[in-house]
């Protein structure tokens, strides 16, 4: 298990494609927006619109990590390594754990770098650090929990891409990391509390603004623990359909 561990992060640490979907391209979109959203607003007004921004991108951004974890599965799967595998020693929630860890240490750095760069150029609140760290860990295990089922239950790298766009921009539109959630239609607000979008948005911005009760964290921290378990489980399941696809 360690030995996909290193080799998958290796090989991500050299993909620049990787480096621009996680970092790049979230921090150009976070000013881009920013810039036009307190365009005209007085330092009081843009407060709110960047503590709203700064989270959502950072939400809606860690979902693209399964573009990458669906590429290397679909490879593995493709070249014959997971047929060889499945002839060794090493057991099938090794491997999968050897593909996962990986990620969340990817994901949990990304996180990490899009905060720091909101306190550092935006100077947004980090008031609740412990909290702002859990989540962040939930957060990363939820997507990557995520992640891995999709890549275990799609056939092609196109068909995992198409999904991760709908999974990411369907989720932030619903989850409110676009638009506040309160400015939507009732029945939009009961959908978004299905999304995990809304809840690491809210979860977040709350813990940074320094108003995240205890018993919200608790239970936001428990959905999306529960929405990357229920990954996780998904990914073992269907493993056998995969390696069967795999070897027929």
């Amino acid at each position: 298990m360690k030995a996909i561990m290193k080799l998958e992060l290796k090989k991500n640490m050299q993909d620049r494609g990787m480096i621009f979907w996680t970092l790049v391209l979230p921090l150009l979109f976070t000013v881009l927006f920013i810039s036009v959203f307190t365009s005209g607003l007085n330092e009081a007004e843009s407060r709110p619109v960047i503590l709203t921004i700064v989270p959502g991108y950072t939400v809606m951004f860690v979902f693209f990590i399964m573009i990458t974890m669906t590429e290397s599965l679909i490879k593995d799967q493709n070249n014959g390594l997971v047929a060889r595998i499945a002839s060794t020693p090493l057991s099938r929630n090794l491997y999968l754990l050897g593909k996962w860890i990986p990620y969340m240490y990817i994901v949990f750095i990304q996180i990490v770098i899009l905060l720091l760069f909101g306190k550092l150029v935006y100077n947004v609140p980090l008031e609740q650090l412990f909290n702002i760290i859990v989540l962040a860990l939930v957060l990363t295990f939820m997507v990557t929990g995520v992640g891995l089922a999709l890549a275990i239950l799609v056939k092609t790298t196109n068909m995992g891409i198409a999904l991760t766009q709908v999974l990411a921009l369907g989720g932030a539109v619903l989850g409110g990391l676009w638009m506040p959630v309160d400015m939507m239609p009732d029945f939009i607000q009961t959908i978004s509390r299905f999304t995990p979008q809304y809840w690491g948005h809210q979860g977040l911005q709350a813990a940074m603004a320094g108003t995240l009760e205890i018993g919200d964290f608790l239970k936001t921290s428990s959905i999306l623990l529960g929405f990357g378990i229920v990954g996780f489980i998904l990914a073992v399941v269907r493993y056998p359909n995969f390696l069967k696809r795999t070897t027929g």
